[in-house]
């Protein structure tokens, strides 16, 4: 460790939770602790947001279930207007719907409110050195998201460099619907349907309707119909 290292200053933190007893509890866990200053706490994002604005922490953390505004939208207009300030989420949730859209929306940590004092200040300190403060139970799951399959359409869509149009006329030929059929169905005229259809034979070099239809099988674009 250089001298800078073991001179630097605590991080400045803003607590933000609607819960009185839940922030007060937070804030106070925190004040024992080395390595973090409490400057202030909030009610909900509004005020999360504005506390950001005059006191330019380091981190914020952020509860997510919160009235005015809650803490997804109070994270993003954080990094979107005080890009400096980090935004860790304290929440008792752990489910994809409150994960991903957390992150999404810029934070760099994820905790659940069963995390311990030293785990809090792990990741205050990991989001500030540009690394990512997860806990272990937040990062199992997104190596779990990771790892799933992606959706059967996803894997069947565009090959080629097709476009989304082009794809769907595929589609159609394969299940053996006629120019005509084809233009009704998407309602468009005959002629549209045969330049997708040129413009998908060029790309996927197809000569006929017939190797178009074993090419979309081929694909999996097209499944045969359990009659």
């Amino acid at each position: 460790m250089t001298e800078a290292e073991g001179e630097k200053k605590p991080a400045r933190v803003v607590v933000a939770d609607d819960q009185t007893v839940v922030r007060e509890g937070i804030v106070m866990l925190l004040g024992l602790l080395p390595g973090v200053e409490v400057v202030g706490s909030a009610g909900d994002g509004e005020e999360a947001v504005r506390l950001v604005g005059e006191l330019a922490p380091d981190v914020v953390l952020m509860d997510l279930r919160m009235p005015r505004c809650d803490g997804v939208e109070a994270t993003r207009r954080i990094r979107a207007r005080y890009p400096r300030t980090q935004v860790v989420v304290l929440t008792t949730y752990a489910d994809d719907e409150s994960l991903f859209p957390a992150l999404h929306a810029g934070a760099r940590g994820y905790l659940t409110k069963d995390a311990g004092g030293d785990e809090i200040v792990r990741a205050v300190e990991s989001v500030l050195s540009g690394d990512a403060g997860l806990s272990p139970s937040v990062q199992r799951r997104l190596l779990e998201r990771l790892s799933e399959p992606e959706p059967k359409q996803a894997e069947a869509e565009m090959p080629d460099g097709l476009t989304a149009r082009e794809t769907e006329v595929l589609v159609l030929i394969g299940e053996g619907l006629s120019n005509q059929e084809i233009a009704r169905k998407l309602h468009v005229s005959t002629a549209t349907v045969k330049t997708h259809i040129n413009n998908l034979f060029a790309k996927t070099g197809l000569k006929d309707r017939a190797q178009a239809v074993r090419y979309a099988y081929g694909k999996g674009l097209v499944r045969p119909r359990a009659d």
